[in-house]
This record gives structure tokens, sequence and C-alpha cells, in this order.
């Protein structure tokens, strides 16, 4: 059983992007429970036990057998290499979209669950609620209750039809207007080039010159519930989005790793969800890539003001949305292999907003979740990119995540990055009464 990819969907297939969720736990987990969890959600999303493969010339998921479909993998061990196996294991190539994993810790006493999904068929809102999910129906089985039929804790249908992509789903457009959107976006990418972040890792020259070849580590960055809250005062007196701050604190920082002291032109790239903005909404539950992005580019300067950034950024993108650009920019997404700088930008700044934690049962705590997105190919050879700020807000706890390839930034670069990007928020999170908006980043 088959079905094509769209196009937007088939430029996930080369990134071998993956969306990983990761719960850390204290208490019991019924491991057999948990394996039929997740064999229940699976069996109602045939993304999830499906593969890619060629129908034809082009990609299509393909259903596996019985055999080959994904299962719970459990085993013993430490928790924070645990993570750090299951973050730099990527999905196999021609096997499940999806990879579930619980580890426990030697005394039985604390667990690091694990959820992987291509991003061929999820985002994060879509993978955020699979996890839930997942829990929903362990915590009924554990439990002896069946889940409500009321939203999220709705039984799912053991169903084998496929979900319809998103571009499939959009508003009709008028041809003539797609094609002059798409002439205005690569003529800006060609007059406003963005300057990137140079790596601090300086590439092997040859393959002799050192063994290690780098892997995927996260620097991360977490407000408590307190200074969540008065960051969000702080957007709301300053009437910005909460993601316009940290995009903000995100440019301010990335531009004192630019050499100079005048303005430089910086790219904030932004993913924008479509599901809450098609006609239905599309529910979180359909696994699909539900999201396109805005890129705006900013000229900054060390003496920029970090609040005039974040209104010029929520302005650009409330525009952007109102304008029905998010349509647009999902119509010319094929368009981007063949003008990468249509999608190039300084800092890549996700927006999760606030979701909720999984629900579980008595006798076990999530001490921790998290989301970050990993894939399977970088270019340490390339000598600059993007920085990466994962953003999402679990039980009203702000976290960003900062994932890189330890072959081109290292450690110790995104350590300090992240440092600066935490002052900048506290700063904002301490402002009292920010002055009247205006937007001073042309």
């Amino acid at each position: 059983m088959h079905r094509p990819l769209c196009p937007v969907e088939t430029l996930y297939v080369g990134q071998r992007s993956r969306a990983v969720l990761s719960c850390t736990l204290r208490g019991h987990v019924d491991v057999e429970a948990l394996a039929a969890a997740f064999q229940t959600v699976t069996d109602a999303h045939p993304t999830l036990r499906s593969r890619i493969a060629m129908d034809g010339a082009a990609p299509a998921l393909e259903l596996l057998d019985e055999a080959a479909r994904p299962r719970l993998q459990t085993r013993i061990g430490d928790l924070e290499e645990a993570y750090a196996t299951e973050l730099n294991r990527p999905l196999t190539v021609g096997g499940p979209l999806s990879r579930a994993v619980l580890v426990s810790a030697p005394d039985r006493k604390e667990h690091l669950f694990v959820l992987l999904v291509d991003h061929t068929v999820t985002d994060g809102h879509s993978s955020i609620a699979l996890h839930n999910t997942l829990w929903d129906h362990y915590r009924a089985l554990v439990t002896g209750r069946r889940p409500r039929p009321d939203g999220a804790d709705a039984d799912q249908p053991d169903t084998q039809d496929w979900p319809q992509p998103v571009s499939a789903l959009l508003p009709p457009a008028d041809e003539a207007d797609t094609a002059a959107y798409l002439d205005a976006r690569t003529a800006h990418a060609k007059d406003h080039p963005v300057d990137l972040v140079r790596y601090d890792v300086t590439p092997a020259a040859t393959p002799e010159e050192g063994t290690d070849e780098g892997h995927i580590e996260v620097r991360r960055l977490t407000l408590d519930t307190d200074t969540t809250a008065r960051l969000r005062e702080t957007a709301r007196r300053a009437g910005v989005s909460v993601h316009a701050l940290v995009a903000a604190a995100l440019l301010a920082t990335a531009r004192r790793r630019l050499a100079g002291d005048g303005p430089r032109t910086l790219g904030c790239l932004s993913p924008v969800d479509l599901r809450s903005r098609l006609r239905p909404p599309l529910e979180a539950s359909v696994m699909v890539p539900a999201v396109t992005t805005h890129l705006q580019t900013l000229e900054v300067s060390e003496t920029s003001d970090p609040l005039g950034l974040a209104r010029t950024v929520h302005a650009r993108l409330t525009d952007f949305i109102a304008g029905g650009g998010h349509f647009h920019e999902m119509r010319i997404t094929p368009e981007i292999p063949r003008n990468p700088a249509l999608q190039l930008a300084t800092v890549i700044v996700t927006n999760m907003g606030v979701v909720p934690g999984p629900r579980l049962p008595d006798g076990l705590h999530a001490v921790d979740v998290r989301l970050v997105p990993g894939r399977e190919n970088y270019f340490p050879q390339a000598g600059r990119s993007p920085v990466m700020a994962c953003v999402v807000s679990f039980e009203g706890r702000l976290s960003i995540e900062f994932p890189h390839y330890t072959a081109c930034f290292s450690p110790s670069f995104m350590r300090a990055f992240r440092d600066e990007v935490r002052d900048a928020l506290l700063a904002f999170a301490s402002e009292e009464r920010p002055v009247p908006a205006t937007a001073d980043a042309g």
C-alpha cells in the first residue's frame, strides 16, 4: 500500500531530519503496557509504520509488513549516555519512520523514554500530540480505564487511511499571484544576502587529520515558571510575542559573532504553523508536516536596541500571516533546492508556544520533557551556517534547545552563545515598563 509524497514532503527525504521527543521519568514503568501503548498509536497512524520507497521515479510512503513494523525497544543504562546515543542514532534508511526507546537506570527508579519520528511525516505539533496520546493510552492501560472520548484522550481509530498532505489542503490561488510572490522573494534574497555565523571548528584538510567526524550535542536554556511569566508580561506590555523577544536575543547574540561595528544584514527564519490557519483547521494528531516559514532580513548593529528588534520581527511576521504569505510560502517551497537563499538565515527560531506535557498515572512522574530536531547531514566544509534554536514551553517553563554538530560549532562556542541569549532574556524579563512600540531595524 503506497501513498505518494507531495513535493513539499519530498524535500524532507533528502534532509533525513527527525523530531526527537524525550521524557525523563521517575517511578515505576510497566514495560508491557508502554509497548502496547506504542503499538496502539502505530496502529492508528500508518505513517508511523511506513518506510520511504520509490514508486516509479518518485518517493512514496509504503506500509511495512508486520515483522518490520516498529516495536518498543528497551535496555538498561546511563540515562545521559542514552540520550546522546538516541539523539545521534538516525532512523534506518528504508526502515520505519518512527522509533520508541525506553532506557531504565540500573536501579529501575528512573527512566528515559525517547520517541523519534521522521520529519517527512511529522512536525513539532503532531510529534508532541503523538507523545502525549501515547502516554494517555499507557495511563488507561495501567489504571484499567479507557481514554475519555474528548480530544487528546480520545481513542485513535485503527485505520490505514493515509493523511492528505498539507499542500493539497491549501486554499485556491492564482498561479500568476504565486509566480509574482516567488519573483519578489527571489529578488529580495538576491538584493539582501545575509551574513552567517562562522564555525569555530576548523575542518580537517584531509581524512588523516583527526578522527573525530563530529556528532550532535545540545546546549539548553531553561527558565523557571516565574521568569517565564515575567518574560510573557514584558512581551504583553510591549505588544509583541515571546517568540519575537527570543528572536531578538538570538539576532543580537549572532551579531556579536560578526566583525565590524556597523550594521550587518542578518536573516531570521521563523517556522509558521499551518494547522490552525487551514479551513477547517487540521488537528494536531494528523501525522503530516504542516509548517511553512517566514524569512525576514534585518540590519543589526552592536548598538541595536533589542526591544526594537523584537518589535520589527513581530510586526513583519504578523503582516506576513495577515497577508496570506504563509500559504504562498508553502506553494513555493519546492523551489528551495534550486534557490537555497530563499530559506537562508542567520538564526532559525522555532515557535511551539505553550504545550502540555504527558498526563501520567499515580506513581510515575515526568521530571523533564524535551523536543529537539536532529538531522543526518552536516557540512563542516561550508565554514558557516545558521544557528538553530528550538523553543517550547512545557508546563509553563520556557526551554530553548540549541542543537549543534561538534565538527562545526564546538560545545564551548554554543555554551557561550546560549549564555548570552539567556542574559538577554533575563534582561527582558526584568523590564518594568517597556517604552511605546516602535520599529527600528529597517
